[in-house]
């Protein structure tokens, strides 16, 4: 008798992440057998995930769970889990827009959305933070598009552009655009710069770290004293930001801040939350985004940009490269506020199959 279950599955590159993508009915439904299922499948705990599919990195140690959706404002819901290499952790805290832009050509891959044209609008319900987004995926005679003249930083070649808008994430996690009612604020004596829309974030001048905000991710993850003032900083971030204690949570995130260095907005390394990422998450690039629109944040210093009513688009720099976010900005009676958030992403299908695990991991306990 065959000891393994197969499980269907598919990888797809999401973004500058990679993940398994399952529809939801082929997971357990009990929370605890999920998360063993989803450890075999990836390889953890194990920093090299040799037993399983992880990619031994936080990047591409990821799971999309999809299915199709009940609510009459979407076409299906996606729920983003993170598996951590390196311990024996599931963790739905929060939620990527990498991986989102898998979902949309997940969903139309496995019949769960029927193709609507040469552009098929997928809404997707983000469960994570229960919010909305729009995926529009290229779909010329009813089959998904890959092959396109889109370039995103952090991915070699060029794809298909996904174009995403995110219709009511400000606030998702925290309950405020702005968590803690201010616009600045002076954390373990630094100032910082509290926003969530649609990833919490806490902005920082990386200067203020003693870093000069170019330093590579391998340089910075090799400062000991770094890293330890910015947990320090994220553990009293937390409750500040109504997220209660963050220690064993993967939000919020810490951006350091400097000057721009290629003619973007300013130039960022984003702490995730414990290692520093190569690029930046989708969300945590329209958080930094929407802070540097706020009259007086942290970010609107460094960046120096003139902040105007109407539709803006910003080049968030990190350490490939860098991210445009769309926002529209309105004027109100306590300065500018954001509408509506979007970007450009990309995706490709690797592989479709099926992933074993240890048949014991299905059983209850």
């Amino acid at each position: 008798m065959n000891d393994q279950r197969a499980i269907a599955c598919s990888v797809l590159r999401g973004g500058t992440s990679k993940g398994l993508y399952f529809r939801a009915e082929d997971l357990p439904e009990a929370r605890a057998v999920r998360d063993r299922v989803l450890l075999a499948a990836l390889g953890s705990p194990d920093p090299r995930e040799i037993d399983g599919m992880g990619g031994a990195h936080p990047l591409t140690s990821k799971v999309a769970v999809v299915r199709r959706s009940n609510r009459p404002d979407a076409d299906v819901d996606y729920l983003f889990l993170q598996v951590w290499p390196d311990r024996p952790e599931v963790s739905d805290t929060q939620n990527c827009g990498n991986l989102l832009a898998g979902v949309g050509p997940f969903a139309l891959e496995e019949g769960l959305v029927a193709p609507a044209g040469e552009v098929t609008d997928v809404r997707i319900w983000m469960e994570n933070t229960q919010s909305r987004a729009v995926a529009r995926v290229q779909t010329p005679g009813g089959v998904v598009r890959y092959a396109g003249d889109a370039h995103i930083d952090g991915v070699p070649g060029t794809h298909a552009p996904i174009p995403i808008e995110f219709l009511d994430v400000a606030g998702s996690s925290c309950g405020a655009l702005l968590p803690t009612g201010r616009v600045r604020d002076v954390v373990e004596g630094i100032e910082v710069t509290c926003v969530d829309n649609g990833m919490p974030v806490v902005c920082v001048r990386a200067a203020d770290l003693g870093l000069e905000g170019t330093e590579s991710p391998a340089d910075i993850e090799a400062r000991p004293e770094v890293r330890e003032r910015v947990e320090a900083l994220r553990l009293a971030c937390g409750p500040l930001m109504n997220l209660g204690d963050v220690a064993s949570s993967t939000v919020p995130k810490v951006s350091l801040l400097s000057r721009a260095q290629r003619g973007g907005a300013l130039s960022t390394r984003t702490f995730i939350p414990h290692r520093v990422h190569e690029a930046i998450g989708v969300f945590g690039a329209v958080s930094v985004a929407t802070a540097c629109v706020l009259t007086g944040s942290v970010a609107a210093e460094v960046s120096g940009l003139p902040t105007r009513p109407g539709e803006t688009t910003l080049d968030i720099e990190h350490p490939t490269g860098y991210f445009s976010v769309t926002l529209e900005v309105v004027a109100g009676p306590d300065g500018p506020t954001v509408a509506r958030a979007a970007l450009l992403r990309t995706a490709r299908l690797l592989m479709r199959g099926e992933v074993y695990v240890p048949d014991a991991t299905w059983e209850e306990r």
